[in-house]
């Protein structure tokens, strides 16, 4: 069975196209594997063979007519599943979606497609995406493959997508991030993972949490896999109206060894309000070891300052929970989805116990605070206020970036927690964002690498934030230091 993380993605795209490898053969096997490794980490709620074998016999038929193939032909995908696919189960791992099958694709569902990538199934989260650990799925707690006990969370929401792709058995997978719900989970899985620019990928399919926050993004183990996947799942799309028409750059073919010669001139900004009082000793260290790695190829690193960062988990705290009482208004047991079905309950009690049933602890709890914060007498004290000062934090990153090109920070002030650890403890849970939260206010984009492991193996993440619609940018940054460290290769202890 082909690990990828000795096989790139480019490499088994070129042994499809010669026939070195049988796809059929391939993918019976690679299910098998799957499926034994999942028992123990539970990173999918649902396998889709037979949208498998139905794209392989595309691919099959593509070959045998002398057919071009797709960017991806032949590469799995995992996918997480608040991402909508045509015939099924898309359960956003809730009670209240448990039983919905999909009736049409996400817009990122029909690219991948058109490029021939292969679904192997939909993956685990937290229920809608709201959370950092992914035991709030109704259905199962994912568990990272890089602790040999399997105590410790993958990061969340999009924790399945990031703890299969670190199995190394899936190369590539699809996630959203609201608030950090890609590049945390990469950061405690020790994958690549992307938040593009809000607009850069459409979200038609994808069901909202906090509209404008959310955005689509991929997951990879190495750069170059992830650019040719965000590649493929970017551009302009009439259904989603926050979709922007800008070009996309052909950003797997940006990144060579040509990339260097630009990296003498770039400008790296650390902010000092990033590297502050609970940032693990470990992290911090293996951080400034990659920007001395980045400094020794040439780049110049400046200190800078982004004041209002420590509002940022208190805007977002307002303005996602706000977005999702409206947008979760709509699971009320009518329409589709769970409905309590007690005898003698009129209209409102009907909502009250599909709603008190279907929907977890952390939903619940998310729905009431925005719901307060948009109540009459309320709304310009709180929601208002809040966007203000997400509109100060967009001006602070807009005036940085007139000093510097990129951005380097932490991901995550700390290494994977235990299980169990901050669920009951939402404030202290909620800090675990406290450094991806402000690239979503802004709307720019941001990316998780590797950048070495603590003392008990668990990985270290490094983000690298860019200016709106330079995902370009920091793509080749990623590269640079990639090919100076080689953390990919590095396979976890549990899939070995």
């Amino acid at each position: 069975m082909i690990n990828f993380h000795t096989v790139g993605v480019k490499e088994f795209i070129e042994k499809v196209k010669t026939n070195e490898i049988d796809l059929e053969d391939y993918y019976h096997e690679l299910f098998v594997v799957l499926k034994k490794v999942d028992a123990k980490i539970h990173a999918f709620l649902n396998f889709t063979e037979g949208e498998a074998e139905r794209k392989l016999r595309e691919i099959k038929n593509k070959i045998k007519l002398n057919k071009p193939l797709g960017a991806l032909a032949g590469v799995p995908v995992a996918v997480k599943d608040n991402i909508c696919m045509r015939g099924v189960k898309t359960t956003c791992a809730s009670k209240i979606l448990e039983n919905y099958i999909s009736p049409y694709d996400a817009t990122v569902i029909e690219k991948l497609y058109t490029s021939d990538a292969v679904i192997v199934g939909k993956t685990n989260l937290d229920e809608f995406a709201m959370g950092s650990s992914t035991e709030n799925s109704a259905f199962c707690i994912t568990r990272n493959p890089w602790d040999n006990e399997l105590s410790r969370v993958p990061g969340g929401s999009s924790g399945g997508s990031a703890a299969i792709v670190a199995s190394g058995l899936i190369p590539l997978a699809l996630g959203s991030d609201t608030g950090g719900s890609i590049r945390q989970p990469a950061s405690f899985c020790g994958v690549v993972g992307m938040k593009p620019t809000y607009g850069r990928v459409s979200r038609y399919g994808l069901v909202a949490f906090a509209s404008s926050l959310d955005q689509i993004g991929p997951f990879g183990i190495r750069i170059y896999d992830t650019a040719l996947l965000l590649e493929t799942i970017s551009g302009y799309d009439e259904r989603d109206s926050t979709s922007v028409n800008l070009p996309v750059p052909p950003y797997s073919k940006l990144l060579s060894d040509k990339v260097y010669d630009d990296a003498k001139n770039i400008k790296l900004g650390l902010p000092r309000e990033y590297f502050i009082e609970g940032l693990e000793k470990e992290v911090r260290d293996k951080i400034m070891a990659a920007v001395n790695i980045l400094a020794k190829i040439g780049a110049k690193i400046e200190e800078i300052s982004l004041p209002h960062t420590e509002y940022a988990l208190a805007a977002y705290y307002i303005i996602a929970p706000s977005e999702a009482s409206a947008n979760l208004a709509r699971y009320d047991g009518v329409k589709y989805g769970y409905r309590a079905r007690e005898e003698d309950l009129d209209l409102l009690q009907t909502y009250m116990a599909t709603r008190g049933k279907g929907l977890g602890t952390e939903v619940k709890r998310r729905i009431m605070l925005g719901t307060y914060a948009l109540s009459a007498g309320y709304y310009e004290a709180y929601y208002d206020k809040a966007c203000r000062v997400r509109n100060l934090i967009k001006q602070d990153f807009d005036k940085a970036f007139e000093k510097v090109d990129v951005i380097l920070t932490p991901t995550s002030p700390t290494t994977a927690f235990r299980i169990g650890e901050k669920i009951e403890d939402p404030l202290t849970m909620y800090l675990s964002d406290i450094f991806t939260i402000s690239c979503n206010l802004a709307g720019i984009p941001g990316m998780n690498i590797c950048c070495g492991f603590d003392e008990k193996g668990l990985p270290v993440g490094l983000q690298i934030l860019g200016k709106a619609f330079e995902e370009e940018t920091i793509l080749k940054i990623g590269y640079i230091y990639e090919q100076e460290t080689k953390w990919y290769q590095k396979i976890p202890p549990t899939v070995e």
